[in-house]
């Protein structure tokens, strides 16, 4: 389990600027590459049942609950998606600025908007779980009103395959968290250290 952060200052340092920043680029590039191999998976699943393709949407809202579960600072989620889409957006792909920049912005919204909503004190498996489903549907809003012709049993389904992939991009966070926890590499984190600690008693 991921513990909820012991008391601990919401000004940022310099190591949390440069974690999430490492983060977002990491999670840009993977963006980029997934935006040039995920045409045949999403036609594949789009031929499933229209809308279902919304489940692959996962693979471009990991970064901001990557980087909030991490860094655990208010505005982790959001610069870290919002980041994330503007390198994706830079090195070039074939959805522009809308499909890139402004569907990541709604996305980092969407997953900050978990931890918001907890006053950025609750850091557990649930709230990242609900971060990654926020991040989700605010994806599939945006391709709800950028596809009028879309009707509504595509749209539910879109929507609700979105959230879904969410859910699983959230889940994998935890996991990758955890791992990366594991190695030490996270030490500097006082609320990482606590976990460790706990977990080697238990």
């Amino acid at each position: 389990m991921i513990y909820p952060s012991q008391a601990s200052s919401r000004k940022w340092r310099v190591l949390d600027i440069t974690v999430t920043s490492v983060i977002a680029v990491a999670s840009g590039v993977v963006f980029w590459m997934w935006d040039w191999v995920c045409m045949a998976p999403l036609t594949l699943f789009e031929n499933i049942t229209p809308g279902f393709e919304g489940l692959l949407n996962g693979f471009w809202l990991f970064a901001g609950p990557l980087a909030a579960v991490i860094v655990r600072k208010p505005g982790a989620a959001l610069y870290a998606e919002t980041v994330a889409a503007f390198l994706e957006l830079t090195l070039g792909n074939q959805w522009g600025v809308g499909g890139s920049l402004i569907v990541g912005l709604m996305q980092g919204l969407g997953a900050e908007l978990a931890f918001a909503l907890f006053a950025y004190k609750v850091w557990t498996n649930l709230v990242v779980l609900l971060s990654g489903a926020l991040s989700g549907a605010m994806c599939g809003v945006y391709y709800w009103f950028t596809n009028p012709g879309w009707g509504m049993m595509r749209v539910s389904i879109y929507l609700g395959t979105s959230v879904v992939g969410g859910v699983i991009a959230a889940a994998a966070c935890i996991a990758l968290s955890r791992a990366i926890a594991r190695t030490g590499a996270l030490a500097q984190f006082a609320h990482w250290r606590v976990r460790d600690s706990e977990a080697k008693r238990a």
